[in-house]
């Protein structure tokens, strides 16, 4: 198998899906100047057809295609051989291999015509624009200044967002961004950092390397932040070469092939928990051994040269599969929902509007005042659900914020058990001399926080199932009342026309769900992770990040805040003066320690869980309340686009005469040309699901 010719293949198979985005693009735009035009005319006629909400939706839709790119982020601790992977992914070697490992910026690389580094300030301060010297210079840090930062609570580059790099490589071209992340094995803060960035991304390629087996930074991370979450995660195993280094005899196939194969147990014992979806094991489809620095320097030499052995064309088949058939084609069914349910809104505006066009303005009254009661019945649902929305929020954010309480203060029953695994690496014995005793210190806290963060993540871990589980019931109850709304609407046609409607039958569907409704049970599918209900979340509702922004003040420093000083001060100061150099002496010290440590903090707990209770509460009524804002808006202005398609009719009849014969004319060459383009959408989607066959 050929690198050459599974990146040529990636390429091709980018280009064909960036076509059909651009197609699907153009079938949206043209919707959308339909029905734009169409509410524009029908002013002067027989009034607008109420399609407000369905253009936004579409437009929003559109642009998402046409500038939507695959968006990568690579993770894993340092001196992985990350940029080394990038650069032999990407086929150039770009991005310097030797930067030291505290570079403090999420660096997002993607297609530019012209080589430069933008770097990306927080309050509206204007960019900067630097090449590729100037900003290693200015944006690298050394680690010992990165570790006296951390401990001051300071970022290296507080008003820094993040920095775009820019680069005219083909990969790039077709619609693929990486994002560059710092090492997670380094402070915590740039930990954050990376892992804040991870909802945004598609996927994500974490680097291991083969000689270092699954360390225990690596399981945390993957436990605390991988696991459980929904996200599409692809495992590369670096420098797989290097096992043939340390073997007695490298050209041994017998021992290597031993060594590998202990290799692979050890990382299939680790990693195989992380790859499981919808209960299916898929870690030969995930897991890759590759040898990065073999793979770019063959590219370096000749761009044309076979990386077959280092497994980049193994990975690269995987990564197509993943983009151009996975996600592409769910993006382009996200356009075809969007557009079916647009068609069915003006295929039933229109065939309620032709009828009425031979009604005489009295008895136009008449009829639109027959259907007031399924008017107040539509807001009746509304409010009801509504009220549904809100007692779920009360109840889950109440009982989210007491486990969350609950927790805290159970903290210190295990905390002498659990805290063993984050205890510093620096010699206990060797802490005791006062030229050790800082450095002691310092790596003594950073254990603590690695070890509040850990526990924090957890528990917001099973905030978020508990979150998703209600928000699941509130999907289901969002199909039960836009069922009973469709009811209703149909009520409403059936005393104005005095037949059904049949917009659904003619898209060969039966699905005649109210647009709002579809959106309230979408955007469920979305916070699975599947991409398919990113279209009936069109207004960008995401519960997840909601909470992770919310709970942003639920952190290690609201702990350290209160106890750090005495923490220090406190049972490290005292336990480390005077004490012997004995063996037994030193470990009943650090007994010791850890129990003066589980005593000040199990005296601060009643106080942390008192006083962020109320912070909890509200992230988790923040998520409802969006949600109840974003479903709200939409049947209301589901239920006043309904009045005004009757309001603009009646008013147009009381001011003019309104050719009928054009009229009819024209409400059915806007039926003809959103249909024409949603067939056109149809055909894009079949083209790119006949390719990926």
């Amino acid at each position: 198998m050929s690198y050459t010719t599974e990146r040529a293949s990636l390429i091709r198979d980018l280009d064909r899906v960036a076509k059909a985005r651009h197609d699907a693009a153009r079938c949206l735009s043209k919707i959308v100047t339909t029905l734009t035009q169409a509410e524009s005319e029908g002013e002067s006629t027989s009034g607008k057809l109420g399609l407000e909400t369905y253009i936004e939706d579409i437009e929003l839709a559109r642009k998402n295609l046409q500038h939507g790119v695959f968006r990568l982020l690579v993770l894993g601790d340092m001196k992985r051989g990350k940029s080394t992977f990038l650069n032999a992914l990407i086929g150039e070697n770009l991005l310097p291999s030797d930067v030291n490992p505290c570079t403090a910026l999420l660096t997002v690389l993607r297609y530019g015509e012209e080589k430069k580094v933008t770097v990306y300030f927080k309050d509206n301060k204007p960019p900067e624009k630097l090449d590729f010297t100037t900003f290693k210079e200015e944006y690298t840090i050394d680690p010992d200044e990165a570790k006296k930062l951390e401990e001051e609570k300071k970022q290296a580059f507080p008003d820094v967002n993040y920095a775009v790099v820019e680069y005219p490589l083909p990969l790039l071209e077709k619609g693929i961004e990486i994002v560059d992340s710092p090492g997670l094995n380094d402070t915590e803060a740039r930990n954050e950092l990376s892992l804040s960035y991870i909802n945004n991304c598609h996927a994500i390629m974490f680097v291991f390397r083969a000689d270092q087996p699954v360390t225990m930074a690596e399981r945390r991370y993957l436990e605390n932040y991988i696991k459980d979450r929904g996200l599409s995660v692809f495992f590369l195993i670096n420098a797989w070469d290097e096992i043939r280094k340390a073997l007695i005899d490298p050209d041994d196939a017998e021992e290597l092939q031993e060594a590998e194969n202990k290799v692979r147990q050890v990382f299939r014992t680790n990693v195989s928990e992380y790859c499981q979806l919808d209960g299916q094991d898929i870690y030969d489809d995930r897991v890759f051994e590759i040898c990065s620095i073999q793979a770019l320097r063959r590219r370096i030499k000749n761009s044309e040269e076979s990386l077959e052995g280092t497994g980049f064309p193994e990975f690269m088949n995987a990564l197509n599969t993943f983009l151009t058939k996975e996600r592409a084609t769910a993006q382009l069914r996200q356009a075809i929902t969007l557009a079916q349910q647009s068609y069915h809104r003006v295929r039933s505006a229109i065939e309620r509007r032709i009828p009425l066009l031979e009604q005489d303005v009295e008895e136009l009254k008449r009829r639109i005042g027959s259907v007031e009661p399924e008017f107040k019945k539509l807001t009746e649902i509304r409010d009801r659900f509504k009220d549904e929305i809100a007692s779920t929020r009360d109840k889950k954010a109440r009982a989210i914020a007491d486990s969350f309480k609950e927790y805290i203060l159970n903290l210190g029953n295990t905390f002498e058990s659990d805290f063993l695994r984050y205890q510093p690496n620096i010699g206990f014995l060797d802490s005791l001399s006062k030229g050790k005793r800082e450095e002691f210190n310092a790596a003594f806290k950073q254990a603590f926080e690695q070890y509040l963060n850990d526990k924090i993540s957890a528990w917001e871990l099973t905030a978020e199932r508990q979150l998703q589980d209600a928000f699941g019931q509130l999907s289901q109850s969002a199909s039960e009342y836009g069922s009973a709304y469709t009811k209703v609407a149909n009520a409403i046609n059936e005393k104005l026309i005095g037949s059904k409607l049949h917009a659904a039958q003619a898209l060969g569907y039966e699905d005649n769900s109210p647009a709002w409704a579809s959106w309230a049970m979408g955007f469920f599918s979305l916070a699975l992770g599947n991409v398919a209900g990113i279209a009936l979340a069109g207004a960008g509702f995401d519960w997840k990040n909601i909470l992770v922004n919310s709970l942003a003040v639920i952190g290690i420093w609201s702990f350290l805040s209160i106890f750090s000083i005495s923490l220090i001060t406190g049972p490290i100061g005292v336990l480390l003066l005077g004490l012997g150099v004995g063996a037994l002496q030193a470990e009943q010290a650090r007994k010791e320690l850890i129990a003066a440590t589980k005593k000040e903090f199990v005296k601060y707990l009643p106080q942390i869980a008192q006083e962020q209770w109320q912070s909890v509460h509200q992230a988790v009524k923040d998520c409802f309340d969006a949600y109840d804002r974003e479903v709200t808006k939409r049947i209301n202005d589901d239920i006043k686009s309904r009045q005004a398609e009757l309001d603009n009719l009646l008013e147009q009849k009381l001011s003019r005469e309104i050719n009928r014969d054009s009229e009819l004319k024209r409400l059915k060459s806007i039926d003809a040309e959103v249909l024409s383009e949603y067939r056109n959408l149809e055909s894009v989607y079949e083209d790119l699901l006949l390719f990926n066959a």
